[in-house]
């Protein structure tokens, strides 16, 4: 088991500036269709800052000073009960951002986020957000949405939690992390049973008898590299 003593501190010093280019940028959904004067004036302020696994991005409880766009690699968003055990909010991949909620309302991190593999990151300090929403109304109501989009899950999660058993949370988790491939869905992001039970309130011991008797009714297949959800 894993705490917030037993991960990297936080490193905000290694950002770097003046590394960002207008490529880079569009690959990142939240500056769509901005054109190359407003992107080139993101990349004069933004900084570039890599991570090694198991580095801590944001510690839950510090003051948030900037936000964080996720270039390359992936990382969790997680907290930890009153017992030290780590609950899985969220993971975060290329192109998803983190750390804007304590921009909008000052308020601390709700959260910590940790590099689940070596990462790049972009980092928009809170001034330079405020000015990037003020000038862009396109990229603020780009954020309004996501930002809704994400209560939405929310409010799903805590509904699965509420009126679901296990089996169905872990069928709900299975399907909302899977994607259509050739008319059918499959999960390719690697994600262990600990990981599951992390993020749905249960005992690894119970998410893998429920893997297993889904995968001997033929509803999953596993594979090394993936898990197909059959519906069989």
């Amino acid at each position: 088991m894993s705490s917030p003593s037993d991960t990297q501190a936080a490193t905000p010093g290694n950002v770097q500036h003046g590394q960002l280019s207008l490529v880079l940028l569009r690959t990142v959904p939240l500056f769509e269709g901005l054109d190359d004067s407003e992107l080139e004036r993101i990349a004069k302020v933004a900084g570039r800052r890599r991570a090694s696994r198991g580095e801590q991005l944001v510690r839950a409880g510090e003051a948030a000073e900037s936000l964080l766009v996720m270039l390359t690699g992936r990382a969790k968003v997680t907290n930890f009960d009153e017992e030290g055990r780590e609950i899985i909010l969220a993971w975060l991949g290329p192109g998803e951002f983190f750390g804007e909620m304590g921009l909008i309302d000052g308020s601390p991190r709700s959260a910590s986020v940790i590099a689940v593999e070596g990462c790049e990151l972009m980092v928009l300090g809170k001034n330079e957000f405020e000015r990037c929403m003020q000038d862009n109304f396109q990229i603020a109501l780009k954020l309004m949405r996501i930002l809704v989009h994400r209560l939405r899950e929310a409010d799903r999660h805590i509904e699965s939690l509420a009126l679901l058993d296990v089996y169905g949370r872990v069928a709900r988790l299975l399907i909302d992390m899977s994607t259509e491939e050739d008319g059918r869905r499959v999960i390719r992001k690697k994600i262990s049973k600990q990981d599951m039970a992390r993020m749905i309130g249960a005992s690894r011991e119970m998410v893998s008898k429920v893997m297993r008797d889904l995968e001997v009714g033929g509803y999953v297949e596993v594979h090394d590299d993936m898990i197909v959800i059959t519906g069989a």
